[in-house]
């Protein structure tokens, strides 16, 4: 019985080993089966699934950038500039010399930013510092061909601007996401052609949304990512797993120049309304109620005594203005307009520029601890200075 059982324990043994020998070695002779498992002193094989190609690749993007990447185009600028030789400033040189060396002389200066085709007929949406002062735009595509581009239109306190190319080949064009439809933590990816190198496409994540206060633009909603944008990127597109169109890269916050994770792009739902606007009217058109307004901080709050510091404290009002008309005060805290909380000066002027010229609306206002409710109508935004 004793050399039963020794030759059954030698037999299990040198069966473990060449099963092991073979699921090492030749592991497709098993079916596909995975380690074996010790269960009640006997041998289960366990049922293991055959890799994904996505598995062996791990996660890859490569499908949205396929999607997105040929919607992507060069922009070149370059403009016109005069330059005076330094000498000439200097008021010796010129007691001395007058100006007989002439005046100043013409120079070409170039510029280089990205863009997002928007439709097969030629509208392109970029960066309004892209193209700003430009009196020549060639625009190139990732299949190199080339064109020269006009602009539609331009709206420089938003940043974005709208060109149009003419061809007779229809132009592979992005799709937009759905509004509201981005959240933080979910991955994107960003394509430009930072410092004139060509195609490029980096990934990261929504880091986080509604950022603003930056002083970058007067009107901010920031997508904040950790997507890689250098120079170069300004105006070219941010777009979701599936390759849809998110945001517009825009800005970059930097000490060196170049990328350090935080970068901000233009959210679709804004670049899709200016866009709509400019291709429309060549234009976009606001709601202004010509008020200076101030931040509240907790020192202006109990200055003025008043209970927080919700609301956008009226610092001063221009006559005859639609809120000089409407009866709204210079130390009025406008806390709501037509029905919408006002949380801070920036949100105040978010909810005013979003209402119609001409339209009626009704404005919540705090006064010496008391709430009022004034009426005015909603003028039209003067167009900023540098446009």
């Amino acid at each position: 019985m004793r050399r039963l059982w020794l030759i059954f324990a030698q037999a299990v043994t040198v069966s473990l080993a060449v099963l092991f020998v073979v699921q090492t070695m030749k592991p497709e002779w098993l079916g596909r089966r995975g380690l074996s498992e010790f269960a009640g002193g006997g041998v289960v094989a366990i049922q293991e699934a055959a890799p994904s190609a996505e598995t062996r690749r791990g996660i890859s993007y490569a499908e949205a950038a396929k999607k997105a990447v040929p919607a992507v185009v060069y922009i070149y600028t370059s403009q016109e500039i005069k330059a005076r030789h330094p000498f000439l400033n200097d008021p010796l040189f010129r007691h001395f010399f007058g100006d007989r060396f002439g005046g100043a002389e013409t120079q070409r200066q170039s510029g280089l930013g990205s863009g997002v085709v928007v439709s097969a007929d030629g509208y392109i949406l970029t960066n309004y510092h892209v193209v700003e002062a430009a009196d020549d735009i060639e625009v190139s595509s990732n299949d190199g061909r080339k064109f020269k581009a006009k602009i539609v239109g331009t709206d420089p306190e938003s940043d974005l601007a709208v060109l149009k190319i003419h061809t007779d080949a229809k132009l592979p064009s992005i799709t937009f996401a759905p509004n509201d439809s981005l959240r933080v933590g979910d991955g994107v990816l960003a394509i430009g052609n930072p410092f004139g190198v060509g195609q490029t496409v980096t990934s990261g994540i929504v880091s986080a949304l509604g950022r603003s206060h930056l002083g970058i633009n007067t009107f901010e909603n920031f997508i904040q990512t950790d997507a890689a944008i250098n120079p170069g990127n300004s105006g070219g597109a941010l777009v979701d797993s599936n390759g849809l169109l998110v945001g517009i890269n825009t800005a970059i916050y930097s000490q060196s120049g170049g990328s350090m994770g935080i970068g901000f792009a233009i959210p679709v739902s804004l670049a899709r309304s200016i866009m709509e606007q400019i291709i429309r009217t060549g234009s976009v058109t606001r709601g202004w109620i010509g008020v200076e307004v101030q931040e509240i901080s907790p020192e202006l709050a109990e200055s003025f005594r008043l209970p927080d510091t919700r609301g956008a404290l009226i610092a001063g009002i221009m006559r005859g203005s639609p809120a000089d008309k409407a009866g709204i005060r210079p130390g009025d805290v406008l806390l709501a307009v037509e029905g919408t909380p006002v949380k801070d000066a920036q949100v105040m002027l978010d909810v005013i520029a979003a209402l119609t010229p001409g339209q009626t609306a009704k404005f919540r206002v705090r006064r010496e601890g008391k709430e009022l409710e004034l009426t005015g109508t909603i003028g039209k935004r003067p167009k900023p200075p540098r446009e």
